[in-house]
């Protein structure tokens, strides 16, 4: 049998005859009635249909007007205030400081027009889920005006100065004298350095208005976009900038001071030759004594380190390094001083002993100087002329290096039939000679150039600095500027070695960095670490009867690996003695001895755990910190024996690895 369909009655099929014509009429009849039923069913249907499609389409009219329509007004916006936001980035990068100031009106009116058509979209406020969107947005549109606030008023205080700073745009110290255009603005520095509270306020108002955004709640990409990671971003450099500007603001409200303002300031300004490298930089070669008066720069003398060595009575006997590997020195002198890889607490050593010398004049802090920074300032002031001879950073084939280096070297060093005095004193003249031409050349011509080239300087180690002003030095330390061993909570490194052959070994050795992470199932760390050594360059002729200058020489290096307090020495290879291990600078120190040949090849490798173990899936924090004076060494990370990072390090890095 077959069901009732809606609309029909069951047909009887078990009748061979047929049905009757009364029985047919009455069939046909309920048909028709059927049809009319069903007729009448969709009519109903249809209408329900029709009122949907129409609430649908209210509701679509509705969306379009008073959602879509100003969404795509506000992200159109947003656009294009990013667009010019790039250009106040380009600006900046060209150093055009009445370029900057422009984008930035212009960036403010984009932005302000941004926020006028997401306040259009403020009924989202009561709508349940993209209430939360909606209040993130706002913050985000907040905190870029606060951003802008501070770079208005940063752009301000540094506008009446930029012909001082070599910067693009008309600054207000644009009469007299190189000279006296720095004097000039030293003098009124005192005026806007309090400005920088405002910045600070500016940056930490931003800082709150981003911190309330979850970037948890945004998925890591959309519509090719990293989304997630690119808010985390925003808050780091946020958090960066508001904790760098608190940090720095001592330093920046006494600058004036710092420079001489008003009243002279003396600078004892240390050479270290990173040819023959120690550890805070260099051999500690020459020093000059710089006075700061006004701005200006004034040399009251330039002399040879063993001169002022000499002056110093009842030296301390050397310590063990000394001792051990340089066993003609049997006493501690002031060039040998900087054993400690932290330049700060090398500097205290020296200090107490400066003070003692005959030679003794009182300063205001240390300043060191590697050879690297003057070839860097040469690159842009061009050839010196010093007592008669020329200095270029053309390169010299009897060294393979600047021309300036092989000359140094050469005058300082060589062996010579009469007794030359001051001979390392032709550095701090040099150096003089250096800031003499920048200063008495158009600030357009160099200034901004060389600027830049020293903050580079600085950031590299090879300027650093020691004040003894406690707000000025905690400014120049938040710049990472006095080379300090940093705390840090993860994993750390920091290879620290020093010369003690005489030569100038390093000009020609390279190194390269491998460290290798091996994972445990527990989250134990098994950390290696390689070092590959190698001087391609032949021997020089070091017979010092025939007056040859000995550069290329056996590296005799002492080499000191800093690594997280707590971890434990598995296994070593390279060393030329036993390995020792002990805790300094809140590190764990492994220290060895080891050589290198010229045309000669090394390898130092050593195997340890590190004092804490990490969760599947987890980043690990990690901080590499550069040897002062030393260049750009390969650097190599693997996890589990396969390479997932290489990179030059030319300054402190941090990384966050995934192991």
């Amino acid at each position: 049998m077959i069901n009732v369909v809606e609309g029909f009655e069951k047909i009887n099929i078990d009748n061979p005859v047929g049905l009757s014509k009364d029985a047919s009429k009455s069939s046909a009849n309920t048909m028709s009635s059927g049809v009319a039923s069903k007729k009448k069913f969709n009519f109903k249907n249809h209408k329900k249909i029709a009122i949907a499609l129409s609430v649908v389409l209210f509701l679509f009219v509705v969306l379009i007007f008073a959602v879509v329509l100003p969404a795509q007004r506000t992200y159109s916006s947003a656009k294009k205030t990013y667009a010019q936001v790039q250009l106040i980035l380009n600006a900046i990068k060209k150093q055009d400081i009445a370029l900057a100031s422009a984008e930035l009106d212009k960036t403010k009116a984009d932005l302000i027009q941004t926020q006028n058509d997401l306040n259009s979209m403020s009924y989202l406020r009561f709508v349940p889920i993209a209430n939360g969107y909606y209040s993130d947005v706002t913050h985000l549109v907040n905190a870029g005006f606060d951003a802008l606030g501070a770079a208005r008023v940063l752009v301000d205080s540094i506008k009446p100065y930029a012909d001082v700073l070599g910067l693009k745009g008309q600054g207000s110290f644009v009469g007299g004298t190189a000279s006296q255009r720095i004097e000039t603005a030293v003098k009124t520095m005192s005026k806007i350095t309090p400005r920088i509270d405002d910045i600070s306020n500016y940056v930490a108002l931003a800082k709150t208005e981003i911190d309330a955004v979850d970037s948890n709640h945004y998925p890591n990409f959309w519509l090719g976009t990293k989304v997630r990671s690119g808010l985390e971003k925003v808050k780091k450099l946020t958090d960066e900038g508001s904790t760098f500007i608190s940090d720095a603001k001592p330093l920046i409200k006494i600058l004036p001071i710092l420079l001489g303002e008003p009243d002279e300031k003396k600078y004892l300004v240390l050479f270290q030759n990173d040819k023959e490298l120690r550890p805070t930089g260099g051999f500690l070669t020459a020093y000059s004594i710089f006075r700061l008066e006004h701005g200006i720069i004034h040399v009251d003398r330039s002399s040879d380190i063993y001169e002022l060595d000499a002056t110093v009575p009842n030296k301390p006997t050397a310590p063990k390094p000394i001792l051990q590997y340089l066993p003609k020195v049997s006493s501690l002198n002031l060039r040998d001083t900087n054993l400690s890889p932290d330049f700060i607490t090398s500097m205290e050593t020296f200090n107490k002993m400066y003070k003692t010398a005959g030679g003794y004049t009182k300063v205001d802090g240390i300043i060191a100087v590697d050879t690297q920074a003057l070839v860097a300032a040469m690159n842009i002031l061009g050839d010196m002329q010093v007592n008669g001879a020329t200095y270029s950073t053309k390169n010299d084939p009897r060294c393979n290096c600047p021309q300036v280096i092989y000359a140094l070297e050469e005058y300082a060093d060589q062996p010579l039939q009469i007794v030359k005095q001051n001979r390392k004193g032709i550095i701090g003249d040099l150096m003089y000679a250096i800031m003499n031409k920048a200063f008495s050349s158009s600030p357009k011509l160099y200034w901004g150039p060389l600027f830049q080239t020293m903050l580079t300087q600085v950031s590299q180690k090879h300027i650093l600095f020691y004040v003894f002003n406690k707000d000025a030095q905690s400014g120049l330390e938040a710049l990472n500027a006095s080379g300090r061993i940093l705390p840090f909570d993860g994993d750390y490194l920091h290879i620290n070695e020093a010369n003690f052959g005489g030569a100038k070994s390093n000009l020609f050795t390279t190194e390269a960095v491998t460290q290798n992470y091996e994972v445990k199932s527990d989250g134990g760390i098994t950390k290696t670490v390689t070092i590959n050594y190698k001087n391609p360059f032949a021997p020089s002729d070091c017979n010092l009867e025939r007056g040859n200058l000995c550069l290329n020489a056996v590296l005799r290096d002492w080499i000191r690996i800093y690594v997280p307090k707590g971890s434990q020495l598995v296994t070593s290879q390279g060393s030329e003695v036993k390995l020792t291990s002990y805790e300094e600078l809140g590190k764990t120190i492994f220290e060895g001895f080891l050589t290198v040949r010229p045309q000669g090849v090394a390898k130092f490798t050593i195997t340890y755990t590190l004092p804490f173990k990490t969760a599947a899936g987890s980043l690990l924090p990690v901080l590499i910190q550069k040897q002062p004076g030393t260049p750009d060494f390969d650097y190599k990370i693997e996890i589990n024996g396969k390479q997932t990072d290489e990179f030059p390090l030319a300054t402190d890095k941090t990384l966050k690895l995934k192991l």
